[in-house]
């Protein structure tokens, strides 16, 4: 027996058995994970794991990736897996996503994917108000935070009434420029918020595995009632929960919630 198999307690040792190797080194794992790391730790390497418990890496990574998929771990490339974060509440009102990170005490930074000139999606045409045929500024952005990828967010904006977009920094605060450069500042939105298994290029971007659970918020925003935005979000599902308050008005009762996400 190794040194290092000599230091696992029995409890916590994988035997040859009718359960599989891989699941019950998963169980240790949770156990370890629940019990003694916490939010954000770094979990040992594959080849530690391996070495520790006697078992093949092939093994080890099964049951990694299971907890991966529960959520309990979270794989960031190039740096390793780590217990996951604690879930920051995603409020659901009008905040720059760059003010919502520094109010969390993390430094926000935002890299600008694609941007283009074109005609949008007839949902999204409809959504801005514009002609059949008629262009809108397409934006396509990676939000991370402390350098960790929150979110993807791919959204039209309405080329009349911000000429000129796609020529400002847009790695910084959008709304903070929408109110400098246009004097817009939008005052409301309608959201809607649906679960989603991420596609291979938003999970590339988010340096998540295609599949993983995502938070996918669709807004519509307004300057006194004309519409400038239509924004969908894609934000890590191991890292955001959403909470909303909830009362008894009717959907005809003229109470509308004004939801935003963050940009």
């Amino acid at each position: 027996m190794t040194s290092a198999s000599a230091q696992v307690p029995p409890s916590d040792r994988v035997i040859n058995g009718p359960t599989p190797k891989h699941a019950q080194l998963r169980e240790i794992l949770r156990r370890t994970v629940e019990r003694e790391l916490p939010p954000g730790s770094p979990i040992p390497s594959e080849r530690d794991l391996a070495e520790t418990y006697q078992v093949s890496r092939l093994t080890v990574r099964s049951a990694i990736g299971k907890l991966v998929e529960e959520g309990l771990l979270s794989r960031v490339r190039g740096k390793g897996t780590f217990t996951a974060a604690r879930r920051m509440e995603l409020q659901l009102y009008l905040m720059s996503f760059t003010e919502d990170m520094r109010r969390r005490g993390m430094t926000p930074t935002t890299e600008v994917v694609k941007t283009a000139t074109e005609v949008p999606p007839t949902p999204s045409a409809h959504a801005l108000g514009l002609a059949a045929g008629s262009p809108a500024h397409r934006l396509v952005r990676l939000r991370r935070a402390d350098g960790v990828p929150l979110a993807v967010e791919r959204g039209w904006y309405h080329a009349g009434r911000m000429p000129g977009l796609l020529d400002l920094d847009l790695t910084r605060s959008l709304y903070v420029q929408l109110a400098q450069s246009y004097d817009l500042r939008p005052d409301h939105a309608y959201q809607t918020v649906w679960a989603e298994s991420a596609d291979r290029e938003t999970a590339r971007l988010l340096g998540m595995r295609a599949g993983s659970p995502l938070l996918v918020f669709r807004r519509v925003s307004s300057v006194n009632g004309e519409p400038i935005e239509d924004m969908t979000s894609w934000y890590r599902g191991d890292h955001y929960q959403v909470t909303m308050q909830l009362d008894r008005n009717t959907p005809d009762s003229g109470h509308h919630p004004h939801y935003g996400g963050t940009r």
